[in-house]
């Protein structure tokens, strides 16, 4: 998978993308990311890419002929499945979308910025608007690394065990249920004895019903669904 993300604030970007599974990912051929710097198609020598709103306001609005310049080129290159923009009024991230995104080959995620982008950008590139939750961010550059990592780490032979992803919290609508590791007791608190029965069938009934409970008690909403 390649990854083309559009920001004018590139170094947010250098530590979510240089740890952890986004770099292994990297580092095994598996995900390409490239970080485009929208100050490279400035307007004029002084780097503008924004101006002000036009019917006055507050705030500072990204402007229409840099975002081009730097899409037309990518678009030139190859065929893209999607142009994502991350904004607070897009759909809201689930795994189910996720999930989709993680099945593409060729993705472009635009990163607003200020009060955002010139909304004929919107009309005219973007295939998908996407909000990691109902609050405000300086920029949507930590939205696209949430973005960009959940999207990796769904990658065929990212993960070092890859049925972990598929008992990850949402991906059947339920939460996660508790986990536990050694020692088997701690501070009089004890491992659930089911867990260390070896009863392979038993213990995913458990898990699913613990599932389902934390569920319920956390996120109703979900069962809903």
């Amino acid at each position: 998978m390649r990854l083309d993300i559009i920001t004018c604030q590139p170094d947010l970007l250098v530590s979510p993308f240089a740890h952890s599974i986004v770099k292994r990912a990297q580092d095994k051929g598996l995900a390409e990311i490239h970080v485009h710097d929208l100050r490279r198609f400035a307007i004029n020598k002084h780097g503008q890419i924004d101006d002000y709103v036009f019917g006055g306001g507050a705030g500072m609005v990204l402007r229409v002929e840099p975002i081009a310049a730097c899409l037309d080129g990518l678009l030139a290159e190859r065929r893209y499945d999607a142009v994502i923009y991350m904004t607070p009024d897009g759909e809201t991230l689930r795994q189910p979308l996720v999930n989709r995104l993680s099945l593409t080959e060729n993705l472009i995620i635009l990163c607003g910025h200020y009060k955002g982008i010139d909304e004929r950008i919107r009309k005219a590139y973007i295939t998908h608007e996407i909000s990691v939750g109902d609050y405000v961010l300086s920029g949507g550059e930590l939205g696209a690394a949430i973005l960009t990592d959940a999207i990796v780490r769904l990658l065929p032979g990212v993960l070092g065990n890859e049925e972990s992803a598929l008992s990850d919290s949402f991906q059947d609508n339920l939460l996660a249920p508790p986990v536990y590791t050694r020692p088997a007791e701690w501070r009089g608190q004890t491992v659930p004895d089911i867990l260390l029965s070896g009863n392979t069938p038993q213990i995913e009934i458990w898990r699913h019903e613990q599932a389902l409970e934390r569920t319920r008690q956390r996120r109703p909403d979900l069962l809903d669904e």
